[in-house]
């Protein structure tokens, strides 16, 4: 965005409003508009690099509990269902591929859990119950 897409997107501004009228020139009301938004995201990300702090989850002293960065197994309380996740933060989380924002539901009830714990938490499919199998930090 800094290197690309904005300095173009100025040139373009640039050359709308040598164009005279400013005022019915969608050129440059778009690309001002564009502009805007890019300007916004730059800063929401520069503000969001500056608070960041990087996280080894093999770093990790309490490996007994789960904590941010475990990767966590579980299973229905019946036994059935087994899956893996991996507590990661918001911008990481992709559910596909089993990596869970550290706000989702389940994640927040999975935090200080140690293998064996049974946890109860809402779902969108309701209270479910779920057994904690194993945890790591990789």
């Amino acid at each position: 965005m800094v290197r690309d897409e904005r300095p173009q997107l100025v040139e373009t501004v640039r050359w709308a409003a040598s164009n005279g009228d400013r005022s019915e020139n969608g050129d440059y009301i778009y690309g001002k508009k564009r502009l805007r938004e890019i300007d916004r995201r730059i800063r929401f990300l520069i503000k969001r690099l500056e608070s960041a702090t990087v996280v080894t989850p093999s770093d990790q002293e309490n490996t007994g509990q789960v904590f941010f960065g475990a990767t966590v197994t579980v299973c229905d309380a019946d036994g059935t269902d087994e899956q893996t996740y991996q507590i990661v933060g918001v911008d990481e989380a992709n559910a596909s591929e089993g990596r869970i924002s550290w706000i989702a539901p389940l994640s927040r009830a999975l935090l200080k859990a140690r293998e064996g714990d049974v946890i109860r938490f809402a779902s969108p499919a309701g209270l479910r119950e779920i057994e904690v199998l194993e945890i790591r930090y990789v």
